[in-house]
């Protein structure tokens, strides 16, 4: 029948409007941005930067190693990296991104930079409210504008950052045993050569 799927279409339109008056399940608009729909974990806008503690400058986990910047597809990522070392969260000396800026009017949050990261230090935001009248600075976020807690993480992607902090702490257990172990075969070969020098008779002393 010619216009079936017109009538049809017509139909459910008709179904919903009238409905909506009787029931909420109806009621398929949302009145944003007062409401909302719920966040699924699987959502991503743009990358940010995950930040461990509190000082977001100390804790950042980008040591700039520009993996990311190198294989962005559209280069909207810009880093320099520092001349000097500080200490990151845990204390260990780390180079960091002295300038990290992600222009997102370029950005087509594909995702790559996440994919390509070694050290977990960027991650796909759900944030979408970043509207600007101000397209060149507005919509360019420097190093603050992307750092964001670990915590935060865990709110937004709870799975995903749940397999990521196991991960992490799997692999910072790993190496504090593998550093004790290397501690505990230096005390062990100092002791043998202490113990092998003591052994030995002095030279021109009793026989």
């Amino acid at each position: 029948m010619v216009g079936e799927g017109i009538l049809k279409g017509m139909a459910e339109t008709a179904r919903n409007f009238f409905g909506s008056y009787v029931s909420k399940d109806r009621l398929v608009t949302l009145q944003y941005p007062e409401q909302r729909d719920p966040q699924i974990e699987s959502a991503r806008s743009f990358p940010f930067l995950v930040c461990d503690g509190a000082d977001w400058q100390q804790g950042m986990r980008c040591v700039a190693c520009q993996i990311c910047e190198k294989e962005c597809p559209p280069k909207c990522i810009f880093i320099e990296k520092s001349k000097d070392k500080k200490p990151d969260a845990t204390g260990k000396p780390q180079f960091y991104p002295a300038v990290f800026n992600i222009d997102i009017s370029v950005c087509m949050s594909c995702q790559i930079c996440v994919e390509v990261c070694p050290f977990d230090a960027i991650k796909m935001d759900v944030v979408t409210d970043l509207s600007s009248a101000d397209r060149f600075v507005g919509l360019l976020l420097d190093r603050q504008r992307l750092a964001k807690s670990d915590e935060y993480y865990n709110s937004i992607h709870p799975t995903e950052a749940a397999a990521v902090d196991a991960r992490r702490a799997a692999e910072r257990a790993r190496q504090e045993a593998k550093a004790k172990a290397a501690d505990n075969a230096r005390s062990a070969a100092d002791a043998k050569l202490t113990a092998t020098t003591q052994a030995q008779p002095e030279i021109g002393g009793p026989r």
